[in-house]
């Protein structure tokens, strides 16, 4: 049966509202109990690096999620990212030759009614299975070479460079 690794490292995506702070935190993963849901037809591994926003994100972060992702058996690599950084991650990933690697995230965490999260996962899930070994980002219905996005802040979306 095909296999894939998912790595998440917070960011909207996975980010709760607690009432108490009225605030915002990055939360549990929510991509197991998302792909079960879609009765996805392979199997997967999800291991947690960080429950941070990208933003937080250090060096030495992005080096762990290298190294990961490089040591993972699996060819077929999904990562679960804020927005606001998944380029610069997908720039450090970006010498790994031998995996098809995917970074999706969201604009509004997966928990909201109006969330892109679970269209961006399906997204990145297909662009898995099409591609070839490279480093993509799968964001607004798009799949983009990571080396040819930008996060358009303005406008809300990932559009090419």
């Amino acid at each position: 049966m095909r296999k894939i690794a998912v790595f998440t490292t917070g960011g909207t995506i996975d980010k709760v509202y607690f009432d108490a702070n009225s605030d915002y935190k990055v939360g549990e993963p929510l991509i197991s109990s998302l792909l079960k849901k879609f009765k996805v037809n392979f199997d997967f591994e999800v291991r947690t690096l960080f429950r941070k926003d990208s933003l937080d994100l250090t060096p030495d972060d992005r080096q762990q999620i290298f190294k990961a992702v490089e040591e993972s058996k699996q060819t077929k690599i999904l990562i679960t990212h804020g927005t606001d950084t998944l380029v610069d991650t997908a720039s450090v990933l970006s010498s790994i030759k031998d995996k098809t690697i995917v970074l999706t995230g969201a604009l509004l965490p997966a928990t909201f009614k109006e969330t892109d999260a679970e269209f961006n996962i399906g997204t990145a899930l297909g662009v898995l299975w099409s591609q070839g070994p490279g480093v993509f980002v799968a964001m607004n219905g798009c799949v983009f070479p990571w080396h040819d996005v930008v996060k358009n802040r303005s406008k809300g979306k990932f559009e090419n460079l």
